[in-house]
């Protein structure tokens, strides 16, 4: 009996995280809106970060400057590793000085992609929705104009 139920349970599991991955690629935002992973005008790059995070500090400032330099050509979002949702994500942001807007919710399964396992951690996804880069490591302004 325990069997089965586990059995079943995978199954289901298994087709819950398929139904994810192509299903639903609309994530909220921290300020309520919307945003489409799978279809949006411009290149998106979406980092994950933490607050105990030195080197996400560090590269923060990029992403910051790149949002503001090339905000006509990319949409940059963060993630929290910690997933800290409402006021303790707002804290947080503006502790770190992050000026971009973070998703609520990790999209990874999209991409088929594991949990992070390292920070900081940068996908790039291009407009039709598909994974092109995935970064690991603190990114600068070079290397992050270089993916344009």
């Amino acid at each position: 009996m325990v069997k089965n139920l586990i059995f079943v349970g995978l199954i289901l599991f298994g087709l819950l995280g398929c139904a994810q991955e192509s299903g639903n690629s609309k994530y909220r935002l921290l300020g309520g809106e919307t945003i489409d992973l799978a279809a949006s005008p411009k290149l998106i790059f979406i980092n994950y970060w933490a607050v105990w995070c030195a080197p996400c500090r560090k590269e923060i400032p990029e992403f910051n400057e790149f949002s503001h330099q090339f905000g006509d050509r990319v949409t940059v979002l963060g993630v929290n590793f910690d997933n800290s949702q409402g006021d303790i994500l707002r804290t947080e942001m503006i502790k770190l000085g992050i000026e971009f807007p973070a998703l609520l919710a990790d999209p990874r399964a999209m991409w088929g992609l594991e949990p992070v396992a390292v920070l900081p951690e940068t996908l790039v996804i291009g407009t039709d929705g598909k994974l092109l880069h995935r970064m690991i490591g603190p990114q600068t302004m070079d290397a992050l104009k270089a993916l344009l």
